[in-house]
């Protein structure tokens, strides 16, 4: 069972979980190939980890022994390299052009274009081998394997996107705007909250639409995308690049619908405060059945009160 700790003990517990992990991932017989090298570049630029951490306080939550947390830790690893290559894409000039992410240049003005389109290429297709070799392992693992691969596509983060890209310079709806970010960002943070139930249950497609604990886990993730959403919109206003180790103010110079944009900047406040009650009353529920929320709870607060 994981200490309760801090949120900044939380990220540095996550990160030494989760770097061996990463830098397992390519061999050294392919360590000098020059994708090999902008993936890792990207995989290895810093960031809070926040979709690694979530599967850790899942996984401290539901009291996961040692054998299962070690494949919530290959699966972990393996959702954040298909975050990070949405990342390195979204960065390029044909989508959101931008040169800073996590403080530092992003993958296409270190390596050029042509490299970080396929270092984002070569990060999605080893997470797709992992997730493969990791059921041909263990064929229990298999739907939790496959959801996060829908939660990664058209049904999830790309659907977003596509939404996202097709909605620059229109107006849209708070409803059209919900469904966009439920999917872009939400999606891959369900994988993150809900796997490791699916992994310790071994559930199928059929028993986690049927349960009751993953229906409030994916309860639970959506309500953290969303907040996660309306806090990063709210940040892209009042904050500064510095700060948050990204470009800010690219929503209004990219004509772009946010919470902030649609609502306001108080009425994005008010949504945000009614997400982290969401959260809060759901994390309330699981502690009445005897779970350890603790830490859960720590990072709820950290999403309502977070700088960067």
């Amino acid at each position: 069972m994981m200490q309760h700790a801090g949120i900044n003990e939380l990220m540095e517990l996550t990160e030494a979980w989760i770097t061996p992990e990463l830098e397992s991932v390519f061999g050294q017989d392919i360590s000098d190939d020059i994708t090999v090298k902008a993936a890792c570049y990207s995989l290895f630029a810093g960031g809070k980890r926040i979709r690694p951490m979530m599967m850790r306080l899942t996984s401290g939550m539901i009291g996961l022994d040692e054998r299962i947390d070690a494949d919530v830790r290959y699966f972990a690893a393996t959702l954040e390299m298909i975050h990070t290559y949405s990342l390195i894409h979204d960065d390029l000039p044909a989508m959101d052009n931008d040169e800073l992410r996590r403080g530092k240049p992003t993958c296409h003005m270190v390596y050029g274009e042509g490299i970080a389109t396929l270092a984002g290429d070569l990060l999605l297709n080893t997470a797709m081998e992992r997730l493969f070799k990791i059921c041909e392992k263990n064929p229990g693992y298999l739907f939790a394997a496959s959801r996060m691969a829908e939660n990664a596509g058209a049904y999830g983060m790309i659907g977003g996107q596509s939404i996202d890209i097709a909605s620059t310079d229109k107006e849209i709806s708070v409803e059209l705007l919900t469904e966009l970010q439920e999917k872009k960002t939400g999606a891959l943070i369900e994988a993150s909250v809900v796997t490791p139930y699916y992994l310790a249950k071994k559930l199928t497609r059929e028993e986690a639409l049927k349960d009751e604990t993953a229906g409030d886990l994916r309860k639970l993730a959506s309500h953290i995308g969303l907040a996660f959403q309306i806090q990063d919109d709210i940040l892209d206003v009042i904050s500064d690049s510095v700060t948050l180790g990204k470009s800010t103010g690219k929503d209004e110079r990219d004509s772009k619908a946010t919470f902030v944009t649609l609502m306001g900047l108080e009425g994005a406040k008010e949504r945000l405060g009614n997400e982290i009650s969401g959260i809060k009353h759901i994390l309330a529920g699981f502690a009445d059945k005897g779970l350890e929320t603790a830490d859960y709870e720590t990072f709820a607060d950290f999403l309502e009160n977070r700088n960067r």
